[in-house]
This record gives C-alpha cells, structure tokens and sequence, in this order.
C-alpha cells in the first residue's frame, strides 16, 4: 500500500486484540432480561399467577412474601435497567446485580423457605463471579440531564404500567371506575397514596405496593443520577487543540475533512509518538471519528491502536464515518474492522473550474440573472473582517439556521470567526435595500475551512429566506473564481451519500434491484437531501472521492447510523434551550478577543 504504511497480519490482529463481543456478559444480560420479564409479568398480570409459567417465574428473585407482586415488579424493573449495563460489560452494573441476587435468594430462603429460589438466583450470581474480570467496562461520558431524561421517561413507563396494574383486576373492582379515575389511582399510588378506585380483599394492598414500588423505583434511580458525580461529554483542551493543529500544519493537505477535527466537542486519543491522531464522540454508547486520522500516515496504527484500546475499556461501539479509501484501508487491516462505501465526496479543481460550455449553461444563467438583479460578492479571510462585520455574520448564520440544532458533525467546525480560525474563507452575498433588515445589506453566507495550505473544505451554507434563489450557486462561483488569489488549487464541496447509486439508478440499462434502491433513496431525500444534494454539487463538474463508514459488525450498523444522525443533528433527542439563551452561551463561550466588540455591537 502507498503512503509508507507499516504491514501487519490483521488476522494477527484479530486473535490479539480483534473487538470480538464477548459471550458470557451477552448471554447474562439477555438472561438478566428475560428474568426481568417475566418477575414484572408476575407483578402485573393475575392470571399469569395460575399459569404453568409461573410455577417458574414464583421463585424468580423479588416474587416472594405477602407483597409478592410488588417485590417482584421491582426486580423485573431493576433487571431490565441492568440488562442492557451487564450486555456491555459495565462494571457498575455488574456491582449492581451481584448485590440484587443474594439479597433475592435471602429473601426467598426468609420469607418463602424456597431452595429453588435460592438456586436460581445463584445460576445466575455463579457466571458473574467466575467472568468478573469481563464485566470491566468504564462508564461512559454523562452529565446530569440524564436524570431528567430518567425522570420523564421512568415516570411515562410507570404511568403506563400503572394503568395496567389498576385494569387487570375487573372481577375484584368496585364500581366502574373511569379511566380519569384510574389515572388519578395510578399518580395518588405511585406517591404512596390511596385513590379512588376500590378493589375486594387484599387486591387493594397488591395494587397499593405495587404501585408503590414503581413510584420508589423512579424517585431512587432519577436521585442516583442527578446527585451522581457529573462526567460532562469530552471538549478539546487547549493543549490537544494546540497539538492538533500542529499536526494539520505538516499533514493537513492528505484529508479534506482534516481541519473538522479541531471541534471543541470531540476528544481525541494520539499515538504514543504524538505524530497522530484520532478524534471522535461518544453518541449513544458508540465511538463515532469522522475522517481519517490526522497526522503521519506512518503514526496512524499507533493512534488507531490507542483508539481501539479506548472503546474496549468503556465497551464503546468503534465506528468511523467518512474516512477516505486510504484510510479505510488502514483501519480494516489494522482492527480487523469492515467498510462500506457510504458516497462520494465533491471536489472541484480550480484550474479545470469554467463556466463556458454547455455542461455549466444552468450553472451560467443563474450567476448572470442574480448579479442582474443587483448582488455582488466578496470572499475574504476570516482574518480580515472587522470585528462588527464579523459579528453581524454570525448572528445572521444564528438566525438564518433552518433548525433548532446545528447540524453536522463529520463536515462541520460548528463555529465561525474565532480568532485561531483566521485563514478559514469566507464568502458572502450583498445587495442594498431601500429597507435594509437586521444584517444590513448581507444576504447569504458560505464557509469554508483550511484543507492544506492550498485547499479549502466548504463548511456551512446560510441565506436570508428572503433572497433570491440561487445564493449558494452565486458564493460558490464566486469563491473558485476568487481562490487563486488567495493560493487555493482545489476546493471540497459538499458530501453525497450514496452518490454512485443514484448515478447508476438512473442511467438506461439499470436493473430492478438497482432502480428499486434508488427509488427508496429518492423518497428518503424528503427529509434528508440525498438526491438534491447529489445534484447540486453535480452542477459544478467535480470530481467524485469516495467515502466509507468502518464498523465492526454489520449488526452493529443502526445502531451506528443512529448514532450519526444524532451527531449530525438529524435526530435531537436532547431539549433545545431556547435561541436567546443559545446566543448567551455562545457569547460567553467565545474568546475574549472578540468579548468588548460583541458588547458594544450589542450595545449599538
């Protein structure tokens, strides 16, 4: 391979430290799971009671005592939050359920003299003890939202649940209790109060502790995690900004997608050398790095290496999103991971770039109506703004957003103007009002990142809704017309996903299957522009680079495309904080070179 790569065995690879899933924590969550099952349908439901089924579940850990179903709706509950924990090789679950099942078998053997209890609860604590040494994963990156996530989302299952437990007993019900009654029931119980629904004999007290029990449930699992220490999601620190940076300085021209790396909300891992890196976030329990690594080509096993190393200690999901076919090369024979080509990214030559020829006649038209009507453009380094124009831009990028989130994350730097992003290129669109809006006469902004010292990487596209359409076909012209005054030989345009099919789909000869995957591709662009983004950067004759997603299994790969429409911004399963206080973060955020010029364009 070229490049300088040192070659290893990644069969060798594969036996020494391959992220093979481990098989006795799989098999003890899935058992801890199915426990749980069946303890809550135990609780919950009267006639499984009479069931064959329950001659087993009544000797599950929790099904014991005079408040058997509440016991054993508690335990189901916890098993199952302990499932997915034990699965992963979680340490603290792992502490968690070794406390669970002797307290269980204690129980069994105190209140029901039950051996059998008793021995199924040590089936399952034996494997725990024995494999002790597998269930050593870290916890993973968290803050204290997740108690209000917790919260909300334990308090909606237990409503749930509750309704059923009140439902279930129609024979033993007083009246005809409303369903306003029964959810009265259902929130005065998980309180540990009564309601108004009234049941014959000893019903009310199994509802009554039922209820209970989940209502203790939420209440002690929403306290652990908010009073929990806070382990807030890993940012860059200035020294690993400074070191990556570095790195981009003598390797920067290899990827495109190098300067994204130096997002403030990626951690990052290097080789022992210090020669690479590789940066990433951890989403939804996978370790998501975008792009290939940054540095020495030589260098990138090593931080592969310490990467692979990382996702194992906290039984992270190792994923890269769009790294180049070198570097999807180097990972698969490094880690014995898979890629998949994931589309193709558009890079547009600057020399070869033209607007004659009929290939670029829609592209022509539409430059030539717009200048017409009146808009000129600049492009400039972000270094030589002034710090007020450099303010208003930001602001109207703020506004101009089409969503709540940022979106982005693989081709994103998430910020524009800070003062160590001067030789960033920013182009923009202009044309005076006889009222001028809140921006003046700016209409449209495009950004771009250094990609090299001759390169630049488009980062995000913004315009006033109001404008004339076709501003980003305007700024995009106007920036490679303007790039080699500026030392830039080529320029990386947006990414298409699942560009070749959409490509091949269309052209006469295409197969059924082929045309059937391009059809869905089309449907899915309603919501997130695969094909008109593919044509847009069509328009501008590039080049076309592939992009891969590495991956370990291909079990693994919803989860990690989850994972990436979270990090993208596609999928916010986060509370947005309203856009004023959005902009107060951001301000007190940014550095303080830019601090008494925002407060006085404020002021102003």
């Amino acid at each position: 391979m070229s490049g300088g790569v040192p070659s290893r065995s990644s069969r060798a690879r594969r036996i020494l430290r391959g992220p093979r899933p481990e098989a006795v924590p799989a098999l003890v969550g899935w058992a801890a799971a199915l426990v749980g099952v069946l303890d809550i349908a135990a609780g919950v439901f009267p006639r499984f009671r009479h069931s064959r089924v329950h001659a087993i579940a009544e000797v599950l850990p929790g099904s014991f005592g005079p408040f058997a179903a509440a016991l054993s709706l508690s335990s189901g509950v916890l098993l199952l939050l302990l499932a997915h924990g034990l699965k992963r090789r979680k340490r603290r679950a792992w502490r968690a359920a070794v406390a669970l099942l002797p307290a269980g078998a204690v129980a069994q053997f105190a209140y029901r003299h039950s051996v059998v209890g008793v021995l199924i609860a040590v089936a399952l604590l034996v494997p725990l003890l024995l494999h002790r040494n597998e269930f050593a994963a870290l916890p993973d990156p968290r803050s204290r939202w997740r108690a209000l996530a917790n919260f909300v989302l334990m308090s909606a299952g237990s409503l749930m649940l509750g309704l059923v437990i009140v439902s279930v007993h129609p024979h033993r019900t007083v009246g005809d209790p409303s369903l306003a009654d029964r959810l009265t029931h259902v929130i005065y119980g998980l309180f540990g109060f009564e309601g108004p629904v009234d049941y014959q004999g000893n019903t009310s007290w199994t509802v009554a502790f039922s209820l209970g029990a989940l209502g203790w449930i939420t209440a002690v699992t929403t306290i652990y995690l908010a009073f929990r220490p806070e382990h807030p999601a890993a940012r860059l620190t200035e020294e690993d900004e400074a070191q990556l940076r570095a790195l981009l300085e003598k390797h920067g021209r290899r990827d495109s997608l190098g300067h994204f790396a130096l997002r403030r909300d990626k951690a990052v891992v290097f080789s022992p050398s210090g020669k690479a890196a590789v940066t990433y976030r951890v989403i939804s329990g996978v370790m998501l790095a975008s792009g290939d690594p940054i540095g020495d080509v030589e260098a990138w096993p090593g931080a592969i290496e310490r990467f692979m190393d990382e996702a194992k200690a906290h039984s992270w999901t190792p994923a890269v999103m769009g790294c180049s076919e070198t570097g999807g090369e180097v990972w698969t024979r490094e880690t014995g991971l898979d890629a998949l080509e994931l589309g193709d990214e558009a890079v547009v030559e600057v020399a070869d770039f033209s607007l004659a020829g009929r290939a670029m006649r829609n592209v022509r038209q539409m430059v030539k109506r717009i200048e017409r009507a009146g808009y000129e453009t600049r492009v400039r380094r972000i270094r030589d703004l002034g710090d007020t124009e450099l303010e208003r831009i930001r602001r109207a990028a703020e506004d101009w957003r089409g969503t709540d989130t940022e979106r982005g994350f693989s081709m994103a730097l998430g910020r524009i103007g800070d003062p160590t992003d001067g030789d960033c290129l920013i182009a923009t669109a202009h044309k005076q009002d006889d009222e001028p809006g809140e921006y003046g006469d700016l209409k449209a902004v495009l950004h771009f990142v250094p990609w090299g010292k001759d390169g630049a990487s488009l980062d995000l596209m913004r315009r006033d809704r109001s404008a004339d359409p076709g501003m980003n076909e305007l700024l995009i012209v106007a920036a490679l017309q303007a790039a080699p005054k500026f030392g830039i030989t080529r320029v990386s345009l947006n990414f298409a996903m699942f560009r070749s099919a959409l490509a091949r789909g269309e052209k006469i000869g295409a197969g059924p299957v082929l045309r059937a995957w391009r059809g869905l591709l089309v449907f899915l662009s309603r919501w997130f522009q695969i094909e008109s983004l593919y044509k847009f950067n069509a328009k501008f004759q590039p080049r076309w680079e592939p992009r891969f997603v590495v991956y370990r299994h291909s079990a693994d790969l919803p989860r990690i495309g989850f994972a990436a429409m979270q990090a993208e911004g596609f999928v916010n399963l986060a509370l947005p904080l309203p856009r004023f206080l959005r902009r107060r973060r951001a301000a007190v955020e940014r550095p303080c070179a830019h601090t008494v010029a925002e407060r006085d364009v404020r002021a102003a």
